[in-house]
């Protein structure tokens, strides 16, 4: 079973850090300003072990409301909270807070400790813990164990060892799987060592040797040495406090909130789909684009709160929301969040992540929130493998490969690839590009291949003599845009399947055929004619057009194109084309001349065929370019093979 967490939670001033000190026997005020004003500002750790035989990790976490930032990065780890209430007082603010705030978390469960119990007589006492068992009602903690204890003589720390040994010994937590993940709380430098970095370990393994990459900045480092516990380890598993001693990285460049994790196991963003929970004690209802601050694991981010179903949410109720942050993020869906308002700060909201990196959902209009709540009531109702082909679907033409898909999700390896077997071999997903792994949904794929039908249908409707479009520019014509490998891949397909057909570098319907009328038959066969007594000497485009003034430009045009497509005229550049049949008598000579001389240059073959430069050098380049020869300084050799 991987370790549990403990941490504490309660108003300032209460007595947490006496309660772990009489726990433990480990002071976790570590600053001289901590220990000259008596309260907690930053994080404390420690560690117990159960008669059970399992160690717990134990997170102490200031009390005052100044501090609540750093209280939300202690939370953000616990399996198990100790809520400590001193009995002289009772139910405080800040016990109100961080009570609100571990339900956000997604706390389950935990014991209540009244300490101070010195300071009180039993019907005081019995008092307090009638109105505790009230303000916990209907709660995770409604049925949790109320303990009363005073740290300074140890009165009642024996019965909170034993019910917490209890609580680990019948929890069956699960491991972890997926890459390590691990939260920075700490940073900072040891003579000797270098860059150390501490958090509670959330997901995954990792050992000495490997590397770490920390996000969002996305700067790597490579893992000296770890430590659980202030115990050397090679390996590290989920649910354990950590120190890793990194090499290549200085501490600078390292922050508190930044995630640890291995490289691309994880992407940064600036916008989260979440679920939000407004909290009822909330002075006023939350409006759309609310400043708020993000708690997310152990980071601050200022955002805006970007409704996605109504224009207002109200303490008390549940919505969807996209968080816009000012400075990218790293996250997974599961993870949970707090938000707390910008000024005054309080907190009023959090709840959980549903995606990160999505697209920005529209929410002006009512269809666009219609469509928002039917989209996260289908993302609700899905398993796993739905929620993989939602999130690929909702990538349309770009696709997704498989390694950005598990860096979205957090869903690796062969738990990724079980998942995608089933859409997969249904077709609800194809592999567009099997050397990434790209993924496309079938439906963004139909209407891809729908629109590539309809552009090329129109396109031999308005032009009814050429025998195809060339594939780039139909590429060119798709919106929004689709990348170079996804069009070949759904191309082949619509070839394979006898849709479209390819000719060279052109496609077109397939069967499609030119059909001439009468009269542009007449007009093929005298261009045809023009260009065949012509020989090496053709009128360039601007005369024929001159030529065949009687008809539109644009069918005279076609019909050249047509002559090139059937090989009968070949086009050497944009204003220049030859009879095929000339150039065929032409280039033979020209073998037969650089096999006999060894090679030939520009006057030579003003010689062999009495054209001027206008006419020679367009065809000894036309040469060099269907790697017939090879100019060589002011010379050309036939080109090897």
């Amino acid at each position: 079973m991987r370790e549990i967490i403990l941490g504490t939670a309660g108003h300032v001033d209460h007595g947490k850090t006496s309660l772990i000190r009489a726990l433990t026997g480990i002071e976790t005020d570590r600053l001289k300003e901590e220990r000259e004003r008596g309260i907690t500002i930053e994080l404390g750790f420690a560690h117990l072990d159960l008669p059970c035989g399992h160690r717990i990790g134990i997170v102490d976490v200031p009390g005052h409301e100044k501090f609540i930032r750093n209280m939300v990065a202690g939370a953000a780890g616990m399996d198990l909270v100790a809520f400590v209430i001193a009995a002289d007082e009772g139910i405080m603010p800040q016990t109100v807070e961080h009570f609100e705030i571990c339900r956000l978390l997604g706390v389950r469960d935990g014991l209540i400790v009244l300490t101070k119990k010195d300071t009180v007589d039993q019907e005081w006492l019995d008092m307090v813990s009638e109105e505790v068992r009230d303000f916990f009602s209907n709660s995770f903690l409604a049925e949790a164990p109320i303990v009363p204890v005073d740290s300074l003589t140890g009165q009642g720390i024996d019965e909170m060892v034993r019910l917490l040994d209890a609580k680990v010994a019948a929890l069956s937590f699960q491991e972890e799987f997926g890459p390590f993940r691990m939260a920075v709380d700490r940073v900072f430098s040891m003579k000797g060592f270098g860059t150390v970095i501490t958090g509670t370990s959330l997901s995954g393994r990792i050992e000495t040797g490997a590397e770490l990459m920390f996000y969002p900045g996305g700067l790597t480092a490579k893992i000296r040495g770890i430590q659980v516990h202030g115990q050397d380890v090679e390996l590290v598993e989920a649910g354990h406090r950590t120190a890793i001693n990194l090499q290549g990285i200085e501490k600078d460049q390292i922050h508190r909130g930044d995630m640890a994790a291995p490289p691309g196991s994880m992407i940064a963003a600036t916008i989260l789909d979440a679920e939000c929970h407004c909290l009822g004690s909330t002075p006023k209802e939350l409006k759309n684009r609310t400043q708020v601050r993000v708690h997310l694991g152990t980071r601050e981010i200022v955002g805006r709160l970007q409704l996605l179903e109504s224009e207002t949410l109200i303490p008390g109720e549940t919505t969807h929301v996209q968080l816009i942050l000012q400075e990218p993020v790293a996250a997974w869906p599961g993870d949970r969040y707090v938000i707390r308002s910008y000024s005054p700060i309080t907190t009023i909201g959090g709840g959980v992540i549903l995606n990160s990196g999505p697209r920005k959902r529209k929410r002006t209009l009512e269809r666009d929130r219609e469509a928002n709540r039917t989209h996260f009531a289908e993302l609700a109702a899905a398993d796993s493998e739905c929620r993989l082909l939602l999130l690929v679907e909702e990538a349309g033409t770009k696709g997704m490969t498989a390694d950005h898909l598990a860096a979205r999700t957090g869903v690796f390896s062969k738990k990724l690839k079980k998942q995608l077997q089933h859409p997969i071999s249904t077709g609800a997903l194809l592999v567009i590009d099997s050397d990434s792994q790209r993924l496309m949904a079938a439906s963004v794929a139909e209407a891809l291949n729908r629109r590539m039908v309809e552009l090329l249908t129109a396109f031999h409707g308005a032009n009814p003599l050429k025998p195809g479009l060339a594939k780039e520019e139909l590429r060119s014509q798709l919106r929004p845009a689709v990348e170079q490998k996804v069009f070949q891949a759904l191309l082949a397909g619509l070839i394979r399947k006898g849709v479209i057909d390819q000719e060279g570098a052109d496609v077109k319907i397939s069967g499609h055929t030119v059909t001439l009328q009468v009269d542009e038959q007449e007009m093929e066969q005298k261009i045809e004619a023009l260009y065949r007594q012509a020989a090496l000497t053709p009128p360039n485009l601007k005369e024929v057009l001159a030529a065949f003034g009687e008809f539109p430009e644009k069918h005279i045009r076609q019909v050249i194109d047509l002559l090139v497509g059937k090989g009968q005229v070949i086009k050497i550049n944009e204003s220049l084309c030859f009879h095929a049949q000339a150039v065929q008598s032409l280039q033979e000579e020209v073998v037969a001349v650089i096999r006999r001389e060894g090679e030939i240059d520009a006057q030579r073959f003003k010689e062999l065929t009495g054209l001027t430069r206008k006419f020679s050098i367009p065809l000894l380049e036309y040469f060099d370019k269907i790697k017939l020869t090879i100019r060589i300084d002011d010379k050309r050799v036939l080109r090897k093979g």
